[in-house]
């Protein structure tokens, strides 16, 4: 607790946790610039958070006390890592890797049909993050399970602030990682072409990198990957089970899919916040903040922002959406951007294409995500799969 500040919000209260949307919405407008002793200061208004992502001088990343490639680290350093992660997510690697993605998605549809009732999270969103990351990555298939619980429990040790459980699960994942390496290294796995390898060739400041920096890498990419892509997965599955119509429109015309999830995201948002800290003392918003204080961007209200987005809670399938925040801006955007895209459109259409129905089940409500997490923690539908029979879909 920082005797300097009072609380202006509480982010893990009941209150707020029953409904972050909302409650984010809310602090925009009465609190922009808010005070709390989990997140220090949170920002909620689109105009701060794009000042902060343009002054990377003034609201430094590195923010962890672990090393973090590229993404915690500042220029001139961040300049010199960032060259290196980019060719992995070029349209031509993307474009590579599509079509196995593809694979993926519709074999996992497939697994589950003659199931006219799903929990979404646990039966599609999470194993298909989990499968495609594996995939991407090059990993075997029985990093799959390891990886998918490696991820509850990271989530759930973030959520407690469990500083021992996060090392342990730190540690966990370099092991993983290790294990691979050494696969490569002493040609247990000769010849075997994947990230790890790519990345085992890189060099920086002349020499090689080394393997905490691999590790780093890869950490990032995971984390980002499963929670991420299994929460937009969910968000935008619901968002169609609840109207139908558009549902329908995208089945007849995919060509809308990408406007259209961009725009879904955009409303119900996949990831709550960032992290930054000041290296000097600014003002924002009327309040003084110090240098060396923790700043959080909420991405959620700052892209329903109405004084950026007209009727920003409205889902607009026309709308610009190049002041959409969903995968950041400044020198820290998102290099996966093109792959996420890739693969949430493949994942909802593959569902599309699958199905002649998704609707939601009255009788079970889905269960929301808590903070950190963004989307739903279950989320029960009733699905019609086209292939089958008739009597089946009753």
């Amino acid at each position: 607790m920082n005797p300097m500040h009072s609380q202006d919000w509480e982010p893990k209260s009941a209150a707020v946790l029953r409904d972050q949307r909302a409650a984010c919405d809310e602090m925009r407008e009465r609190c922009p610039v808010a005070y709390s002793d989990l997140l220090g200061w949170s920002l909620f208004r689109h105009e701060d958070v794009v000042r902060v992502l343009n002054d990377p001088e003034t609201f430094s990343s590195v923010v962890s006390r672990n090393l973090s490639v590229p993404n915690g680290m500042d220029p001139p350093e961040h300049g010199l890592y960032r060259p290196l992660i980019e060719p992995y997510f070029t349209p031509q690697a993307v474009q590579a890797f599509e079509p196995q993605c593809r694979n993926l998605a519709a074999e996992l549809v497939r697994s589950l049909q003659g199931r006219p009732e799903l929990e979404l999270m646990g039966d599609f969103a999470q194993p298909f993050a989990v499968r495609v990351q594996c995939a991407f990555l090059g990993w075997p298939a029985s990093m799959q399970e390891p990886l998918r619980l490696w991820a509850q429990k990271n989530h759930a040790a973030t959520l407690a602030q469990d500083r021992p459980a996060m090392a342990g699960i730190a540690h966990e994942f370099a092991g993983y990682v290790m294990g691979l390496l050494r696969s490569r290294r002493d040609g247990t796995i000769p010849g075997r072409q994947d990230v790890i390898t790519s990345l085992s060739s890189q060099q920086i400041h002349g020499r090689p990198l080394s393997d905490e920096e691999i590790i780093s890498i890869l950490r990032n990419w995971t984390v980002g990957e499963i929670s991420t892509i299994a929460a937009a997965v969910g968000i935008v599955t619901q968002y169609l089970a609840e109207h139908t119509g558009l549902q329908q429109q995208l089945r007849a015309q995919p060509s809308l899919l990408p406007d259209a999830i961009e725009e879904i995201l955009r409303l119900y948002g996949p990831l709550l916040a960032n992290r930054r800290v000041t290296t000097r003392a600014v003002e924002i918003g009327g309040r003084t903040i110090g240098a060396g204080e923790r700043i959080s961007l909420n991405w959620v209200a700052a892209n329903r922002d109405g004084r950026v987005f007209t009727d920003p809670q409205s889902f607009r399938l026309d709308r610009d959406a190049s002041a959409n925040l969903l995968y950041g801006a400044g020198i820290h955007v998102c290099p996966g951007a093109p792959l996420a895209r890739m693969e949430l459109r493949v994942a909802v259409q593959a569902l599309l294409d699958g199905t002649t129905s998704i609707d939601p089940m009255a009788q079970r409500p889905p269960t929301s995500a808590v903070y950190p997490a963004s989307g739903f923690a279950t989320l029960p539908l009733h699905i019609t799969f086209a292939s089958q029979p008739v009597a089946d879909q009753r």
